[in-house]
């Protein structure tokens, strides 16, 4: 049985104890990322929840922590490692489902376990490819509910307790939320073989088969994932684990350009560049938490914006980073080459023109 500890404040981010909870989170990014068969990250999770932040936005209700610590937080986790910041932002993400979606009996009882250190949540979306599986379906058997099928690009699978699930309906119509207990073997199973990835490697984002799990509650009505403040507030968390990844490209690609021999005015404009690149991230993050502070109609098109804005940064920090070191940060597997992969997968694993081309056809439909 795990056990917690007191739930941190905005202040508690700069404590000691949470840079050293960090520091070795770091120290054991290179040795996880390097298993020949990762496995879920045990002991960073074990440290983010004995310093109590799992517990971080564990509290019912609309009123939520301020948005400006909780993305640092979220980025200081994925600076350190990335895998382990896309669990941690995923599992946040889960907390706040339940803080303001879940049923109150339900909420209740679960976020007193991830105050007590007991309940560690994801959101997995992902559907099967061709040849993967049967979409998770909510049926009746019985007269319960319960899941049946595949979903893919399960971060932390394997060593969370619950999960939001987004699953079709047997009836059809908008998919449907809904908290699954993860902890039952013979009716959640883990396919360890399928998420093979040279990047975000110790998230284990697997693909996972439901044998008619039971459907705890349903978060909403159908479509209710979408529901917004809370879809944006997701996004932003997501771009906050961006930010951190990209922050550990840039300090890597830094001091390899500080230390080389003989540096000129390339390696100058490289720096300049990177350094661009992380002060625009920054600006977008600020301007994201803004809004998710005082949430309003324009929330949605901030959110995308800003990730827009956060997504092409880092692919220019990634790109001047590339170009300006050469290969030997690469060949050798550093901090620099762990953050690129890191980066480039979890980037390609969300789809922003169609959201942008979608404002950009508002905006021109109002002139």
């Amino acid at each position: 049985m795990r056990v917690g500890a007191p739930v941190l404040t905005s202040s508690a981010l700069i404590a000691p104890a949470f840079e050293q909870v960090l520091a070795e989170i770091e120290s054991g990014a290179a040795h996880r990322d390097g298993e020949a068969t990762p496995r879920f990250p045990a002991g960073p999770m074990a440290l983010l929840e004995r310093a109590g932040m799992l517990a971080w936005n564990a509290k019912a209700g609309a009123s939520r922590p301020l948005a400006a610590a909780e993305l640092d937080l979220v980025r200081q986790v994925a600076r350190a490692d990335g895998s382990v910041g896309r669990i941690y932002d995923g599992h946040l993400n889960a907390v706040e489902r339940l803080a303001v979606q879940a049923p109150a009996s339900v909420r209740d009882r679960e976020l007193a376990a991830v105050v007590a250190g007991r309940l560690r949540a994801g959101v997995w979306g992902g559907d099967p490819g061709p040849g993967e599986g049967l979409p998770a379906t909510v049926v009746e058997v019985g007269g319960a509910e319960v899941l049946r099928g595949v979903k893919t690009f399960c971060s932390g699978a394997g060593g969370l307790d619950r999960a939001l699930i987004l699953a079709r309906q047997s009836e059809g119509g908008p998919p449907l939320a809904v908290w699954i207990d993860l902890t039952d073997e013979q009716r959640v199973q883990v396919d360890p073989t399928w998420y093979r990835s040279y990047g975000l490697r110790a998230s284990v984002s697997h693909r996972v088969v439901f044998h008619d799990a039971p459907v705890v509650a349903r978060f909403g009505a159908p479509g209710s994932l979408a529901e917004q403040p809370w879809f944006s507030r997701d996004a932003l968390r997501t771009a906050a684990s961006w930010a951190g990844m990209a922050d550990t490209a840039g300090i890597a690609a830094l001091d390899e350009l500080a230390g080389r021999p003989g540096r000129g005015p390339l390696e100058e404009l490289a720096a300049g560049r990177i350094l661009t690149a992380q002060r625009t991230i920054d600006l977008w993050l600020s301007r994201g938490a803004e809004a998710m502070d005082e949430p309003d109609d324009t929330l949605p098109e901030i959110s995308v914006q800003a990730r827009v804005g956060i997504s092409d940064a880092c692919r220019v920090l990634l790109d001047e980073a590339a170009r300006a070191c050469g290969s030997r940060p690469f060949v050798r597997a550093g901090a620099l080459d762990r953050a690129r992969r890191d980066l480039e997968v979890f980037l390609l694993q969300h789809r922003l023109d169609p959201l942008l081309a979608r404002l950009g056809d508002a905006a021109l439909e109002e002139r």
